[in-house]
């Protein structure tokens, strides 16, 4: 099997597990052949966890979870120095690697723990090392931070910096499965509670696979005209006014230059994924929201109107022209 076959394997695999969120799942992979860390968000019971979980049983990988808590210590996450005795009052200290150190870390509510706490992915997430004590710690080639967070939950709860929200290369979004998949979904779970853990799971894919895709992925191209394109999306984010009264009265302040990237990853890695060695100005319109929607920042004109932040990125997607 090709890498791109056995990337629809995993896709497969995951919305076999998780009904009704084909959206969320592609999303998922997208960021997993990009080379970036995701937050979802979505309320109680969306199945954010699960579809975690059955993406890292569907591959090949170190699975590692951490439940933020408001009395987690850094340590918690990455691990720490400890001090092992050899008798006679010799000893060394060695050190004793956290759940960081996964290949597919799990940061659930990521939004429980207090700031210091949370800055402790930060390296980790963004250098893909880890420092303790003056010393630098490699994390493994596959490497992925998947955080949740509940949107309506603010008692007990200490929201993410702009600094750290920026380093999250997509922000998805997951909501309520329509009806018919909420039949089918207890029809799932219902199955798998009879069957318990009898049921035969196929070997996962193996990490080579997401190597393989990866560099071809390298290789899809993209036009000047697709860069000018996520260039001036990235613009229209960052001088609002002149693309129209609305975008100048919503916009506080725009995306960084991290936002440019992201679009133009995630638009290479969606154009492979639609069997395409180029990108098309509807590969970067497709990824935008979860590109965008966590690195702007609505002014009180906006909240008044009640437009959100996908309504905002709806109007610059309908501002901004592809150029000739």
């Amino acid at each position: 099997m090709s890498a791109r076959e056995q990337v629809a394997e995993i896709e497969r695999r995951v919305n076999a597990s998780v009904i009704g969120q084909e959206r969320v799942v592609e999303r998922l992979v997208i960021a997993l052949l990009a080379n970036g860390n995701v937050l979802i968000e979505g309320l109680p019971g969306l199945a954010k966890t699960r579809a975690i979980k059955s993406l890292s049983k569907a591959l090949e990988s170190e699975f590692s979870r951490i439940q933020f808590t408001p009395d987690l210590l850094p340590s918690d996450v990455t691990g720490g120095e400890i001090y092992l005795s050899q008798g006679a009052g010799a000893g060394t200290f060695q050190f004793r690697q956290g759940p960081v150190f996964g290949n597919l870390v799990l940061a659930d509510e990521i939004n429980r723990a207090p700031a210091k706490v949370q800055s402790a992915l930060l390296e980790a997430m963004e250098e893909r090392q880890v420092t303790v004590s003056g010393k630098r710690y490699k994390l493994p080639d596959l490497f992925m931070v998947l955080a949740t967070q509940n949107p309506i939950e603010q008692e007990g709860t200490y929201p993410l910096p702009e600094a750290q929200m920026d380093r999250f290369l997509m922000h998805i979004r997951i909501d309520y499965p329509n009806d018919a998949d909420e039949v089918k979904v207890l029809q799932l779970v219902r199955g798998e509670e009879a069957q318990g853990a009898q049921a035969a799971t196929p070997p996962p894919v193996a990490q080579k696979e997401i190597f393989a895709a990866r560099s071809e992925i390298d290789r899809v191209k993209s036009v000047a005209a697709v860069e000018t394109y996520i260039v001036a999306l990235i613009a229209a984010t960052r001088r609002p006014s002149e693309y129209g009264d609305q975008l100048k009265d919503w916009i506080s302040i725009g995306a960084s230059p991290r936002g440019s990237l992201a679009l133009d990853r995630c638009s290479r890695v969606h154009a492979w994924l639609k069997g395409r060695d180029h990108v098309l100005p509807e590969d970067v319109r497709a990824v935008a929201h979860d590109c965008l929607r966590h690195r702007l920042t609505l002014s009180y004109e906006a909240a008044a109107a009640g437009v959100g932040k996908d309504g905002v990125v709806d109007e610059i997607l309908k501002q901004v022209a592809v150029a000739a």
